[in-house]
């Protein structure tokens, strides 16, 4: 069994949660996601079965869509609202500022990784050093807000919170966007609800609830990825099936070679050689 679902994770549920459901539905041994998703966060998780776990990392890549909200006056640790409260502010605040501040993203920037995160530093994973009670610096990473719009202000448990929706580079965390846009608004605030409508092509109309999950709903690999795929004779056919190095006719990065309807391979540039193609995924024919 081999192939792509597209799940519409429920708040509650880690990843890793939905992940298991699928392999007790479908009775499965190889699988694999594309974007980890917090317990809080609901939308798009991507989720690869069989030979298509070999394509997780070019998924991986692909920007994401969110619509986020934000609770004004309350900092947690976590920079959620599920955290623990570490302070908590009388906030008075108007839209202006917030459109303004929102659209002072837009582009490339310097993040911080929160925390509370599975980031590594040296060797250990951050959210570790903060149950320990141990300080550390926390990296930076540069990240691209490729648009912002502001969606709207509204009261709830005598709590100011707006919402806004994002399309952000890969390994863009929300939770410091919002730190960072509170900081920038002089004021404290957590993420209070995300949800991801997009990732890459991919999008929450096209997604399935968990309990919908069955066979017939996996995506061919031939129709997500979006490499040119080249349809070969037996003569190519051998030759990919040994691995062999081709020439790169196709002025492509990465090319699939199909065989009477089946992946036999993805081949990528050689670095030293760019007229000719490598090996880079190999899948003896999948459908």
């Amino acid at each position: 069994m081999n192939g792509i679902l597209l799940i519409d994770k429920q708040a509650g549920m880690t990843s890793r949660d939905v992940v298991n459901c699928v392999v007790k539905k479908l009775d499965l041994k190889r699988i694999g996601h594309t974007g980890t998703l917090d317990p809080l966060a609901t939308g798009v998780l991507v989720v690869c079965v069989g030979e298509a776990t070999k394509v997780v990392e070019l998924l991986t890549s692909l920007e994401k869509e969110y619509i986020a909200e934000v609770t004004l006056g309350i900092k947690t640790d976590t920079l959620d609202i599920t955290g623990n409260v570490l302070d908590s502010v009388d906030v008075s605040i108007n839209e202006e500022d917030i459109i303004k501040v929102l659209n002072s993203f837009k582009g490339k920037y310097m993040q911080e990784v929160p925390i509370y995160s599975a980031v590594k530093v040296n060797g250990k994973k951050l959210y570790e050093y903060a149950r320990d009670g141990i300080d550390v610096n926390l990296p930076k990473r540069e990240v691209e807000i490729k648009n912002i719009d502001y969606l709207g202000l509204s009261k709830r448990d005598n709590q100011w919170c707006f919402s806004f929706k994002c399309l952000v580079s890969k390994g863009t965390y929300i939770r410091s966007l919002i730190k960072d846009i509170c900081d920038k608004l002089n004021t404290v605030g957590c993420m209070s609800s995300l949800r991801r409508t997009k990732q890459g092509k991919f999008r929450i109309e096209d997604c399935i609830k968990i309990d919908d999950v069955s066979n017939n709903r996996l995506l061919d690999i031939k129709n997500v990825l979006d490499i040119p795929k080249i349809e070969v004779d037996d003569y190519l056919k051998n030759k990919i099936s040994n691995g062999q190095i081709l020439e790169n006719r196709y002025d492509s990065d990465l090319i699939m070679y199909i065989y009477q309807d089946q992946v036999l391979a993805i081949y990528r540039v050689k670095d030293d050689d760019k007229t000719k193609v490598k090996p880079y995924k190999m899948f003896g024919g999948i459908k």
